[in-house]
């Protein structure tokens, strides 16, 4: 899940990816295209919803909760055999084994930090509420993408940070929370920051993944961006594993399976259906940027946290206050001004490989 904030790279990956679809019809690109939105949006609305029922019915296990976020990685091995293209853009020189070995293992073990943070934010607070504050990422993005990935800080960025700093800033005022029931003010305020926190911790995951495809991989293809999916999720799940057994909460799972509200058959449904959604979700991210980039993969990716409180307010009967539909306008309006910023660095790029293809035109 990449942030595609360096322009020269951008150029780059599209040389790439324009080598890998041109032989895709006009309408084969746009289904594609349409699809693969589909996937991400559904996927991880669904991920989130799915990951509150298990709470609502009875499941208090974190560690369990972080599993399943990355335990269905051998479903993205159908994507990678399937859809693997049969010649693929090599550079000149390859990086080392273990380097990237140590890159993968690195990157996994963030990521099921990220993941406990999630869980633990997703157990005291509403699907909506969650989402909402994790819309934040954007305002984290931004930052670390200046720093690490050396991206511009224009007027509009500004305008992002600031409407989603004040969305932020309005659910953590809101007195009126719909936190889950038993959820006290403290923990309430406990999951506002591990929510806040898991944001902030994946976009500096998704700009450290960005310098990765840069300086070491050098490459950005369909191959590539799965294989480092595959890996990192593989050590992302055994790093929860070990936590899942380090912490003791293995003893209880017999005992929440037994006592779940809906059945036994309904929890261990509810465990397969949220790794299964969030690997639809990868497999939604992974699609858009071979087909498109990963640019208006990460956008896509946003858009759909503004999507979730919407479906939760239906599924779950979320109360909607005043406050938190200005918080969602705020975030509408971040995501909106954000997005116009990366369609005008992208149409940037194209323009740059125009010029490119009609010198080489031009040279031949």
């Amino acid at each position: 899940m990449t942030d595609n904030n360096s322009l020269s790279f951008a150029k780059q990956q599209s040389w790439t990816n324009q080598s890998l679809v041109l032989n895709l019809k006009r309408w084969q690109w746009w289904f594609l295209v349409v699809l693969n939105i589909f996937f991400l949006i559904v996927g991880q609305a669904a991920a989130v919803l799915v990951g509150r029922y298990y709470y609502d019915k009875g499941g208090n296990s974190t560690w369990m909760a972080t599993i399943v976020q990355t335990a269905g990685f051998p479903i993205l091995f159908i994507p990678y055999f399937l859809f693997r293209p049969s010649r693929e853009p090599t550079t000149s020189t390859s990086p080392s084994i273990k380097l990237v070995a140590l890159i993968y293992f690195a990157l996994g073990v963030v990521i099921a930090g990220d993941n406990m943070l999630y869980s633990t934010a997703l157990l005291y607070l509403s699907a909506s509420t969650f989402s909402l504050i994790c819309a934040t990422q954007l305002i984290f993005n931004a930052v670390f993408s200046y720093f690490i990935n050396s991206q511009k800080f224009t007027w509009l960025i500004l305008v992002s940070v600031i409407a989603l700093s004040a969305a932020a800033t309005l659910i953590g005022l809101n007195e009126d929370s719909d936190s889950p029931a038993g959820v006290s003010k403290s923990k309430y305020i406990v999951g506002f920051i591990c929510a806040l926190s898991a944001s902030a911790l994946y976009s500096l995951l998704l700009s450290l993944m960005q310098l990765s495809f840069q300086k070491v991989l050098k490459k950005e293809t369909f191959s590539v961006v799965l294989e480092m999916q595959i890996y990192t999720s593989l050590v992302a799940t055994c790093v929860s594993v070990i936590g899942l057994f380090a912490s003791g909460d293995w003893k209880i799972l017999h005992g929440e399976m037994e006592n779940f509200a809906t059945g036994q058959v309904s929890y261990i449904m509810t465990l397969i259906g949220t790794a299964v959604t969030w690997q639809v979700c990868a497999v939604g991210v992974v699609g858009l940027i071979f087909v498109v980039s990963s640019l208006f993969s990460n956008v896509i990716s946003t858009l759909s946290l503004a999507v979730t409180p919407l479906a939760a307010v239906v599924v779950f009967h979320d109360k909607m206050s005043i406050l938190k539909i200005v918080a969602l306008l705020l975030s509408l309006l971040g995501f909106g001004t954000y997005t116009y910023q990366n369609y005008i660095d992208e149409s940037k790029a194209r323009k740059s490989q125009r010029a490119v293809a009609t010198a080489r035109h031009e040279a031949v």
